[in-house]
């Protein structure tokens, strides 16, 4: 049976070193796509991933159960992730592009025409400004709730829904002129 996040933090809190690593399994992933998508570069991105498990595990003492470990998580790499963009004075994120499975009906020009609309998106994306992305990025591409939001960005309820609606708003702007361009 596998052990909830909560035992493991209890059992590294007891001075079991090897027990960290399990969360470390569990999250490496989550951590290092939160880290890419906002600095974009592999190997920083590598650097400050671990840099995050070191904050998480210093700190595990400081842990909220009530909250879930992923949305901590997150939390602090995000914050990590800010400090350093901050002195880099870097206003951009990149979004992975999504990889897209054409179906077996789909012949190769509507293919090409998802793939390059799906690039489009992730453009528009980049070019909002960074307290948009944060929460457009966090909300559809990680399935966080508005309150895990709330909690990972250390924001309001009415802050986050209001820059959500506001991210969206200039997405459909920018991709609706995109697509007059493409008419015209």
């Amino acid at each position: 049976m596998e052990r909830s996040d909560y035992e493991i933090i209890q059992l590294c809190l007891k001075g079991n070193q090897d027990a960290f690593a399990e969360l470390v399994n569990r999250y490496k992933k989550l951590v290092y796509t939160i880290v890419y998508r906002m600095i974009n570069d592999k190997e920083e991105a590598s650097d400050i991933a671990q840099e995050v498990f070191i904050k998480l595990y210093r700190s595990l003492d400081r842990y909220n159960p009530e909250y879930k470990f992923s949305t901590w998580a997150v939390k602090i790499a995000t914050n990590l992730c800010l400090d350093v963009l901050r002195k880099k004075r870097i206003e951009t994120i990149s979004v992975d592009e999504m990889i897209y499975q054409p179906g077996h009906d789909e012949n190769p020009e509507a293919v090409y025409l998802k793939i390059e609309r799906k690039e489009q998106i992730s453009q528009a994306i980049n070019a909002l400004p960074e307290k948009y992305k944060l929460p457009i990025v966090l909300f559809h591409q990680y399935g966080l709730s508005y309150e895990e939001i709330c909690k990972t960005l250390n924001e309001p309820m009415s802050i986050v829904k209001n820059r959500l609606h506001r991210a969206r708003h200039m997405l459909r702007d920018k991709l609706v002129g995109t697509r007059k361009e493409e008419v015209l």
